[in-house]
């Protein structure tokens, strides 16, 4: 899902007042919307390829399944 390594990743905070625009979360397909506080991260390799994540999305994106979808709980 993300290509890059974590060393290879500067990761910007950034603050509810600085969200200008709604973007999609890469981690859960979900809206972020304009005015919420979340994470870009931008790749020192290819900036071109930022992305913008919840940062619950960004923090756990190592347990998620290729596609963006958390796996369904078991019953």
């Amino acid at each position: 899902m993300w290509p890059y390594a974590d060393d290879e990743v500067e990761v910007r905070r950034i603050q509810p007042y600085q969200a200008s625009k709604p973007y999609i979360c890469p981690g859960c397909q979900q809206d972020i919307p304009k005015g919420m506080g979340h994470v870009v991260t931008v790749p020192t390799s290819a900036p071109d390829d930022r992305r913008h994540w919840h940062h619950a999305c960004w923090e756990h994106r190592h347990r998620r399944r290729p596609g963006g979808r958390a796996r369904a709980p078991r019953r």
